[in-house]
Formats: C-alpha cells, structure tokens, sequence
C-alpha cells in the first residue's frame, strides 16, 4: 500500500512539470529555469521507480519507450489531410480572393493568416483527452503511425489540459526541428562521427522515422498546430481563429504569428511581413498559408478534388545564390543519356547545401555559356532541383575553361552519338554500360515500376559491384546469404528484401512494361499500351503500323518499341523474368462493356488523388472517351484535379462544363471501371 503523502507528491508533480511544459511552449513565458524544471523531473522519475503502480502512461517521464519498432503501422486518416493550392505572386493571390468573393457574395473576406511552416505534417489523435495516436500524413488519406515518436516530443501534451475533454479530437499541425537546434544537433553528430543533416526539414522528417524512439528522443524537436481533423464533443466554434485559440487552452502550442487580416490587403501585408522576418526566425518556412476565417464560409466553398477552396499558400520566390564553377563533368542515364553537371563550390541555397547543378544538355552550356571557374547564380527550382541561372560574367577568370562534350563514355569508353534533330548525346553501349546498367536497375524496382522496397541505390551497385546482378531477372535469384554478407544488411534486412522481392512478382501489364525501362515509354505510354493490345505477346509482335495506332504512340517511340521487343537480348530478359514467376492479371475485353462517352472529348488537368492521370485516362478510352490534351470548343468536358492551371482557365474562358475527381470515381464504380496500373 502506497503512503497517500507519496501519492500526492507525484500527481503534484506531474501536474507542475505539465504546468511548466505549457508555459514553455504554449504560453512561451517560463518562470523556472532548465535546472529547476530537471530537479522536479528527477524526483518523479525516482519516485516512479521505486512505486511502479503510481506510473500513468501520461506521465512526463513516460515518453519514451524502452524497445524499438519493427517498423511503421500505415494509418488511414478518417478525414483525408488535403494539400493546399499554391500561388506564387502577389497578382495570383488577388484572383484567389477574388474567386472567393465571387463566391461567398462578401466584399471583403476575413482571413486566417499563420507561416508556412518546413516540417513534417502530422495528425496526433486525442480521447478522452489522452493522447492515443499519431500519424503522418503520408499521400493525404494513407499515413504512417508514429505515436510512439511524437510522444517524446516535449511539445505535444500527452493529455489535454482541461476537466472536460472532447470525446475524440484530431489535431493537425507540423513537427519540425528549429534552426538553433539543428544546428546543434549537427555539431553533435560530427563531433561523435554521426550523420549530419543537409537542413531542419530532412532533420525533422529523418527523426520521426526512427524505429527506435529512444533516439528521436534526443533530437530537438518541436511542434506548431493548425487545424482540426476530428472532432467529437468540441465547443460549436464560428471561426478558425477561435479554434487556434482553444488549442492553447488545451495545452496545444499554436504558432505566435498567427493573425487575422482583412481582405487581399491584408494577406498581402502579412506574406510581406514574414518575408521580412524569414531569417530572423528560429525554424524554416516557404511561404504563407491564408485560410477563410469563417468555418460557415469554409463549408459552403467546399473542396476541389485534392485541395480546399477556402485555403490557399502563397510561397516565397525560390532563392538564389553565387557560387563558383570548379569542373563539369558528365553523367550517364540509364537510357544513355549525357548530362554535363556543373560541380560547384559548396553553397547553401534555401538551407540546403548545394554542390552540383544539372546543365541539361551541351545546347543548354553554350547558350549560357557556362565555363569552369565561372561565377554563377544558383537556384532551387520549386525549391527543389538545383540549376544554373546565369553566369556572372564581370567576374570571369581569364583561364575560365569552355565545356566540351566528351567523344567516349567516362564509363564504357563507347564512341557517344548525338542524332541528328536531338539535343541529347548518347551511349549507344546499352545494358553493356555498367552506368547505364545500374540505373536501369534502380529504375526496374523503383515505386511505379516493380515496386521493389528496400532494393536501394546503394544495394544495388553493391549487387551489381559484386557480380550478383547482371541483368533484371538475377533479382529473383539473390538468396539470404548473398545479402546479409553486403554491407549495412544484416539477416533481418535480407529477409525484408526477399519478401518485397517475392511480393514484387505479381504485378500490372502496364508496371512490367514501364519497369523494362524503354526509351520514352513512361507511365502513360505504358498503360496506353496495355490497355490498347491487352497482352504482352500481342505487344512484342506488333508492327510499326500497328504501334502508332495506341494513343500517343507516334513513329519514334513506335520505333523504339519495335526495336526493343526484336533485341535478341531484350528477348531473353523478358523470357526469364517471366520464368521467375512474374505475373500479372488479365486485362479484361472491353467489347462489351458500356460506353457511357463514346464521341466525347475530355481533357484531365491538374493531378489527382486516387489514381494516376495515365489510369484515369485509360479508365475513361475504356469507356470510350477520346483524351485530349488540349481544350477547345469540341471538348465536351474537363476533369479538373490540383493545381489544375491554364486548362481549367481555357475552360471557363469557352463555357466548356468542368467536373471533379468525385465525379470520375462515381462514374467508374457505377460501371464497374478499376483504374489499372
């Protein structure tokens, strides 16, 4: 029997050091130091010890658990966690509220204005106050239980201050990792020959997916919340603003620079606010994030497809920065083609460290007349994709270096070719290119081909380096020993290797085809193709005539996959990836089936959530639309998804009908349609 005085001392505890975490990161006014705040937990954290029967599993000390994960449970969020739209300046933003006067009939709109914040998005899971689930948000409807790492996050309340909590309450937010933080987390990790981080996003993203949450326990981390998913016994709430400022009653932190503004005017002066304060902050952000203040409002715009009509991100100009050239050199592809890289001195650009940019092509060089020892303006393009802007030529060296394009291969010594009409050099060496080998390879297993998890970069060069892959079909013929002799692959790894591998093998037609890596057959092609012969034989012993008769199929690709399918090579790699067991179902005949759109025109625009624009687009030839890529007045209807742009605007402009995903996905289940591939 436990003394009632040492019963008390810890629920006294506990409720302190909650009080101290909620003036620390809701209320951001501490009034006890670091040291002071480590006694208390100290002594509650020996109290527990020695009476293991007053230990609750919201506890303070109960945020880490002891063992690590196997792996990561998948999630299905309740209410999907749409993305947001995007504008990009101050001339696109004002027709985005425009569009929403015109809809709600209001003059002015009241908006809710917060930072966009460069973390990870998650969705943490509270009832009856407690908190009992937290996921990523994955692909919006799909996301990945990470409860036990969220819990060790100081930041996120295991039970919800307040006597009367919601009976379930879904809160949405973002986990990210502050500069001063990263920063010396990084000074850590080199000192102990750790991996370093290139910025805070990959940081916070990298230590939520630790399967061992001890260690996520020792990154600093933090987390803001900006909406509600879920809610069951919540206060009838008018605006969201209201319901940010509930939050923090909770014990919830909810950014500080969040405000309220009235009207594109208002928006405007808030992105330029916090573009001024960018780089005094302690965390990352890429823009800014508006929202219609009224949850009425907000219900009556409703959704289009993937993204709310009430919210809107304006993100900031991709950012620049100089730098000096000091070699370009050439990659190869894995379908042969040379790529000049410009190698750079180290430069950060929107907090990544950048050491190489993509040139394109030798046509590309020359118009920019790109040459070693230049200056050069660098750029993230979408924040993303390092390349060259220009070249500061005031500051050219004079021994500044013209690129010329190799005559051989730096990896086969083959002669390269550049066809006549074609921008791109080429290695006509093929598979015998151990370049070009790899990351046809890589390609093979990659998502939207095999789908091979765990088959990575590194493990396949590893394979090939080691003379265990010498073509495709070698795959299905690695056994344990083989693996969990590589390096960083032990037999637990192999053994998940092996199951993908085995998983792998039952697949689509339209998969086995874009897997084969044939020049320019992608996603769409390959389905198209599919869909238009129903069989791979059918495929392999079509004539050039035949080929260009598959929508979007002209006479090169038809060419290049005629003459993929008569290489003798190419032959025996189908043969025997077949004989290992690949396999696929039948795609049904549609001779039969309705056709609901025979004679219609109907253009997709904008990407979308449940499938593929190359499914969607052979679900609706199924049925016998014609897809087109262009609006005209012959189009009988667009199909709009995200980020549906000029299409949508054509559209309009011709009074053509405009629909949604919801209206697609209706029409295939009422005919039975599965998307493919």
């Amino acid at each position: 029997m436990v003394d009632p005085t040492i019963r008390q001392r810890v629920e006294e505890l506990r409720n302190t050091l909650n009080e101290h975490a909620y003036r620390y990161y809701v209320l951001d006014e501490p009034v006890i130091s670091d040291a002071e705040y480590d006694r208390l937990y100290r002594e509650l954290e020996q109290l527990e010890k020695q009476y293991p029967e007053l230990i609750s599993p919201d506890s303070p000390t109960q945020r880490v658990g002891d063992q690590p994960l196997e792996g990561f449970k998948q999630v299905q969020h309740e209410i999907p966690m749409l993305s947001l739209g995007n504008v990009f300046d101050e001339d696109e933003l004002r027709a985005w509220d425009k569009r929403v006067r015109d809809l709600t009939g209001l003059d002015v709109v009241e908006y809710s204005a917060e930072p966009k914040l460069d973390g990870l998005a998650v969705s943490l899971l509270y009832e009856n106050g407690r908190l009992t689930r937290a996921a990523t948000r994955g692909d919006g409807r799909t996301g990945e239980d990470v409860t036990a790492n969220v819990r060790t996050i100081k930041a996120i309340p295991l039970r919800l201050r307040t006597d009367n909590p919601p009976a379930r309450l879904e809160v949405r937010g973002e986990v990210l990792m502050p500069r001063s933080g990263f920063e010396a987390y990084n000074a850590w990790a080199r000192e102990h020959g750790e991996k370093t981080f290139a910025n805070p996003r990959n940081a916070a993203a990298g230590s939520l997916r630790q399967l061992d949450p001890r260690k996520t326990a020792g990154r600093p981390l933090t987390f803001f919340a900006y909406s509600m998913g879920v809610a069951e016994g919540v206060p009838p709430f008018k605006k969201h603003s209201d319901v940010l400022e509930w939050f923090k009653t909770l014990g919830i932190p909810v950014n500080p620079l969040d405000k309220v503004v009235q009207g594109y005017e208002g928006m405007r002066d808030y992105y330029r606010w916090m573009q001024s304060i960018r780089d005094e902050l302690d965390y990352d952000i890429d823009g800014v994030v508006f929202k219609v203040n009224d949850l009425a409002l907000q219900e009556k715009l409703g959704f289009a497809t993937k993204s709310p009509r009430w919210a809107i991100a304006h993100k900031f100009p991709a950012e620049e920065a100089t730098t000096r050239v000091r070699s370009i050199d050439v990659q190869v592809g894995r379908t042969g083609s040379i790529t000049p890289v410009a190698r750079l001195e180290p430069v950060t650009v929107g907090g990544v460290t950048i050491t190489n940019a993509t040139l394109h092509n030798e046509d590309e060089v020359r118009r920019k007349d790109v040459r070693v020892g230049d200056t050069v303006v660098v750029r993230r393009a979408g924040d993303v994709i390092p390349e060259v802007v220009r070249v500061v030529k005031e500051k050219r060296p004079p021994n500044a270096q013209p690129f010329q394009m190799p005559q051989r291969c730096p990896v086969c010594d083959s002669v390269l070719e550049r066809p006549e009409g074609e921008a791109v050099t080429r290695c006509p060496a093929g598979l015998s290119c151990d370049a070009q080998f790899k990351e046809a390879l890589k390609h093979f297993v990659s998502r939207k081909a095999m789908d091979i998890e765990g088959l990575g970069e590194k493990l396949i060069e590893q394979l090939v380096d080691a003379g265990l892959l010498k073509n495709p079909a070698d795959i299905y013929r690695l056994r344990q020993e083989q693996l969990a002799g590589l390096e960083r692959m032990g037999q637990k790894s192999a053994d998940n290797v092996l199951r993908a591998i085995e998983k792998s093998k039952r697949t689509t037609l339209p998969r086995f085809l874009y897997a084969l890596g044939i020049r320019e057959v992608g996603e769409a092609t390959a389905n198209n193709l599919a869909q238009h012969f129903k069989s791979l034989e059918t495929i392999q012993n079509a004539s050039l005539e035949e080929l260009q008769q598959v929508p979007d199929v002209g006479p090169v690709v038809a060419e290049h996959i005629y003459h993929f399918f008569r290489n003798p090579k190419n032959q025996r790699v189908i043969e025997d990836l077949l004989a290992q067991g690949i396999h696929w179902p039948e795609i049904p005949d549609d001779a039969h089936r309705p056709q609901p759109l025979a004679g219609e025109n109907i253009v997709l625009t904008g990407s979308l959530q449940s499938m593929s624009r190359s499914q969607a687009k052979a679900a609706l030839q199924s049925l016998g639309a014609k897809v087109t890529s262009s609006v005209s007045k012959n189009t009988q209807r667009v199909i709009a998804g995200e980020k549906a742009g000029s299409k949508l605007v054509r559209a309009e402009e011709l009074g053509v009908p405009v629909v949604d995903e919801n209206w697609l996905l209706d029409l295939l289940d009422q005919y039975g349609v599965t998307p493919e591939g």
